[in-house]
C-alpha cells in the first residue's frame, strides 16, 4: 500500500499591478520553493493592470495547476487585492509576497518553521529585510517612516512594510480592514494580542519593472493611517475568557 504524505497547506497570496516580466519567474520561484514541502496554491491579484500581466498569468496556468488568478477591474490598491486573495483562499494559513520579484519565496520554510513552533494560530512570522536592495532615497524614506510608526505605536516590529509574511486566515479576516492596512499587520495582530515575530529575510534589487509607490504621497498617506490605527489601537481591550 502507498503511503499518504500528509503535508502542510499554504495559500500564496501575490498582489500584482504592471508586473508582466516579473509574473513568470515569481510564480516559478514558489512553484519550485513549495513543491514536496506543501500542499499549496498560488493566488495571484491582478489589481487592474493595463500591461500584459494578466495574460501573462493566463499563460502560465497551462504549466502551473496551482496558479490561481483574480482580478479588479479597477485598482483598488494593495490592501485590498491581498484582502481578495485572502478570502479566495482554500486554506487556514496564507502567505503573502510583493509581487515585485524582491521577496525570495525561499524564506517561506524559515517563517513556517517559526509557524509551526507556536502552539496557537493567534500568530504571524513577518520578514525583516537585513540588507535592503532600494535606492538610497527609497531607504531613506522608508527608515524615518518606520521609526515614526515604532515611537507611535509601539508594536515592536522593526520592518512592519516588509512584504512577506505567513498568518492563520482567519485570524487575518478578524482583523479591521482599511485601505493601506497591509502596512499596519504587525500592529494590527499585537491590537489583538496575537504573537507576532519579526524573522531576517532575504531582500533582492527589483530587476523588472518600476515601483508603484513615490516617495512623498507614501509619507503623506502614512502620517493619516498612523493616526487612524492609533485610534483602533485605543479603542480595543484584549479579553481573557476562561470557560467555566
Amino acid at each position: 500500500m502507498k503511503k499518504t504524505t500528509h503535508l502542510p497547506a499554504l495559500s500564496v497570496i501575490v498582489p500584482v499591478k504592471n508586473e508582466a516580466d516579473n509574473v513568470a519567474s515569481l510564480v516559478g520561484e514558489i512553484a519550485a520553493t513549495l513543491t514536496g514541502a506543501f500542499q499549496f496554491e498560488i493566488i495571484y491579484v491582478n489589481d487592474g493592470s493595463t500591461d500584459k500581466t494578466l495574460q501573462n498569468l493566463k499563460d502560465l496556468r497551462e504549466t502551473v495547476p496551482e496558479l490561481r488568478i483574480f482580478t479588479h477591474v479597477e485598482s483598488r490598491g494593495q490592501s485590498a487585492a491581498v484582502h481578495t486573495g485572502v478570502q479566495q483562499a482554500k486554506h487556514d494559513w496564507i502567505a503573502v509576497l510583493d509581487g515585485d520579484g524582491q521577496n525570495d519565496p525561499a524564506d517561506l520554510h524559515t517563517l513556517w518553521n517559526w509557524i509551526t513552533a507556536q502552539e496557537t494560530t493567534h500568530c504571524m512570522a513577518i520578514g525583516r529585510r537585513t540588507k535592503r536592495q532600494d535606492d538610497g532615497m527609497r531607504k531613506f524614506a522608508s527608515r524615518c517612516a518606520a521609526d515614526a510608526r515604532r515611537w507611535l505605536l509601539k508594536d515592536g516590529v522593526p520592518d512592519s512594510g516588509c512584504g512577506i509574511k505567513i498568518l492563520h486566515r482567519e485570524t487575518f479576516l478578524s482583523l479591521p480592514y482599511f485601505d493601506h492596512m497591509h502596512r499596519f499587520m504587525p500592529t494590527l495582530m499585537a491590537r489583538i494580542g496575537a504573537k507576532v515575530a519579526s524573522i531576517p529575510v532575504a531582500h533582492r534589487s527589483r530587476t523588472q519593472g518600476v515601483s508603484k509607490y513615490g516617495t512623498l504621497d507614501r509619507a503623506l498617506v502614512g502620517v493619516v493611517d498612523i493616526l487612524g490605527v492609533l485610534w483602533l489601537k485605543k479603542r480595543y481591550k484584549i479579553r481573557e475568557i476562561i470557560e467555566e
